[in-house]
């Protein structure tokens, strides 16, 4: 059976309201759609990194009690494992970020790829070193392994970076994908003032590859080639738990990529009738996951 080979950060997030924390859940939309597949009993390995300290151990927990596979998690014994504070008081949710990182770091042991396999990445290890010259290496064999490559493009809420120090980074990472899932919030990252449209054709289109948009409304557009397909406006509550929503459309994706066998020669391919089928059980994976307090699916929505 194909696998999925999920490369991300271990984050956990804490929500703080009146000074007070109310929720801590694993974050990252790598983590929680490895999460979805898994549970849904598609081999899933994570490639990631944490302290082993008790924020280390609630991450892995969360992810083994799911059925991913956590071997290649390195488990580094100094430093601390990632943790975001989230303080929602204000009209915009504060984020501040804590972690501390050894100097060597991202000593993982890789999984095997095989042909077709899908390859998803995102998060800081996509753009930064030193976590993206071990991961390159990786995403290179994946390519001569003929796996699909999935990436999720964009930096976490609370990270303040130059872009202009990583876009090379992230280009390449464009160039080397078969399919891009990405948000309004990233896309307001990474190319500021742009329309999906215009990012498409001015940084996206010349790779060749499938790209998926969702907006605000959290309406799904596919673009490739001269085509574009664009979805309806979801039934997903105003409030809706947007990690949930899209970690959980993401993995939805991804399963119909493999129930439909659907393969690295013929991604670009699937036409518009195919994606609105893929975009509409994906949408049922997406609101399982964003109604779920761990923000994965649970196996009903199969």
């Amino acid at each position: 059976m194909r696998k999925i080979i999920a490369i991300g950060e271990s984050v956990l997030d804490t929500i703080f309201r009146g000074g007070q924390p109310i929720k801590a859940f694993v974050g990252g939309r790598v983590a929680n759609a490895a999460a979805s597949l898994a549970e849904a009993g598609v081999p899933c390995s994570m490639v990631s990194e944490c302290t082993t300290d008790s924020v280390g151990d609630i991450i892995v927990d969360f992810l083994s009690r799911h059925g991913v596979d956590v071997s290649s998690i390195d488990r580094y014994p100094d430093g601390s494992t990632r943790l975001s504070a989230i303080f929602v008081d204000g009209e915009k949710p504060l984020i501040v970020n804590y972690g501390e990182y050894p100097d060597e770091r991202f000593d993982v042991v890789w999984p095997r790829i095989d042909e077709d396999d899908i390859v998803l990445i995102g998060s800081l290890y996509a753009v930064n070193l030193p976590q993206r010259n071990r991961l390159f290496d990786l995403l290179k064999h994946a390519i001569d392994r003929n796996a699909i490559i999935v990436y999720l493009p964009g930096l976490q809420h609370g990270i303040n970076f130059r872009i202009t120090h990583v876009m090379p980074h992230i280009l390449e990472n464009l160039e080397i994908s078969q399919l891009v899932i990405a948000t309004r919030h990233d896309l307001d990252t990474i190319f500021p003032g742009e329309e999906s449209g215009e990012c498409y054709q001015n940084h996206i289109r010349f790779y060749d590859n499938t790209f998926v948009f969702i907006d605000d409304q959290l309406r799904e557009t596919v673009y490739r080639g001269d085509n574009t397909f664009t979805s309806l406006k979801s039934d997903a509550p105003d409030d809706v738990n947007l990690l949930g929503w899209q970690s959980g459309l993401t993995a939805g994706i991804v399963y119909e990529l493999i129930s439909r066998e659907i393969t690295h020669e013929t991604l670009g391919d699937v036409d518009k009738a195919t994606w609105n089928k893929i975009i509409s059980q994906a949408r049922h994976w997406a609101l399982s996951a964003a109604q779920s307090d761990e923000h994965c699916i649970t196996k009903k929505v199969l």
